[in-house]
């Protein structure tokens, strides 16, 4: 399973690309928390849709200055802890939220290596969920085999290429680029793991 990696190009983004970066993942993410959160009757998915709504306007300058410790603490307040639920969905859940609060966090100050764990968290999610619904009589070289060959984890890798791709062509992204980006990322309502709330 480790070749699913986050990709070395990351290393060639910027501030305003890393953060780009992570907010396309968060908006990947969004659906399992919004379905988790209908389903358990718990948590605010709008909180999280108002905080990554500032971000994507942030970058785009259109908006002024936003409060991302401010941002990070409401999201703070609705994640949810795993021990207190007893459904898988909590885990892609919360998933979402430490993505969204890496995001924010990029916001204030960019690393490569949260960028990296972003990327990796994602990949990491739908590895789990596949594992999840693997037949039970594979063996461990087929389950590797079934989950690194597997559709959602193709189109992940395929889709944070992508992202890099269209991050690295201007060292300063326009709002045309990452509204473009957003759209992708937002994927028609569908998560990284291939569920969505319709």
């Amino acid at each position: 399973m480790d070749a699913n990696q986050p990709s070395p190009r990351l290393k060639q983004l910027n501030d305003q690309q890393l953060s780009a970066f992570c907010a396309a993942i968060s908006e990947r993410l969004l659906p399992n928390y919004a379905l988790f959160s209908q389903v358990a009757e718990f948590g605010n998915t709008q909180t999280l849709r108002t905080a990554l709504d500032k971000i994507w306007d942030r970058l785009c300058n259109r908006c002024g200055a936003v409060n991302f410790e401010t941002q990070m603490e409401k999201v703070d307040a609705v994640v949810p802890d795993p021990e207190e639920f007893d459904m898988y969905g909590v885990y892609p859940a919360l998933d979402t939220c430490v993505a969204l609060i890496t995001t924010l966090n990029q916001m204030v100050e960019a690393s490569h290596q949260d960028a990296r764990q972003t990327s990796q968290l994602s990949l990491q999610g739908i590895e789990t969920y596949l594992e999840l619904i693997a037949d039970a009589e594979l063996s461990d070289e087929q389950l590797v085999r079934f989950i690194n060959t597997h559709e959602l984890i193709e189109q992940e890798l395929e889709f944070q290429e992508s992202l890099i791709d269209q991050l690295l062509q201007k060292a300063s992204p326009d709002a045309a680029t990452l509204d473009k980006i957003r759209t992708q990322a937002a994927n028609d309502g569908v998560s990284n793991i291939g569920i969505s709330l319709d």
